[in-house]
């Protein structure tokens, strides 16, 4: 799939996704929510609202309120890509939360999925 085609897709197709994957493995919608809030700064009230109107998902990446700084220690592979390798910023933003999704389903704990033991270089 080339990146308009993600960037465009609607948020209500990809959060449950997102949540599915979580829950398949144990844990919870609200754990999505928490990393979602941590790397893109959106209050719960904030998600909630952009999950109502429904916009293109690469919108909902890019209008972040506060892209978290600590994001930027995101490395690893995800869908067969090398996250800090990536060069389009959109796209990375993408990647990296897919990333930290995929740590969750695999059972890391949410102080290393949000990276709060690891210093900021």
């Amino acid at each position: 799939m080339d990146n308009t085609k993600v960037f465009a897709m609607k948020l209500s197709k990809v959060y449950p996704l997102l949540v599915q994957k979580a829950e398949r493995r144990g844990r919870t919608q609200g754990e999505v929510d928490e990393i979602i809030r941590w790397l893109t700064g959106y209050d719960q009230a904030g998600l909630e609202r952009q999950l109502e109107q429904d916009g293109p998902y690469g919108q909902f990446l890019e209008e972040a309120p506060a892209w978290n700084p600590h994001a930027r220690l995101i490395k690893g592979m995800i869908c067969r890509v090398r996250v800090e390798a990536i060069q389009d910023p959109l796209m990375w933003r993408v990647r990296c939360l897919d990333k930290l999704i995929d740590e969750l389903a695999r059972g890391r704990a949410m102080e290393n999925i949000l990276r709060s033991g690891e210093e900021a270089q």
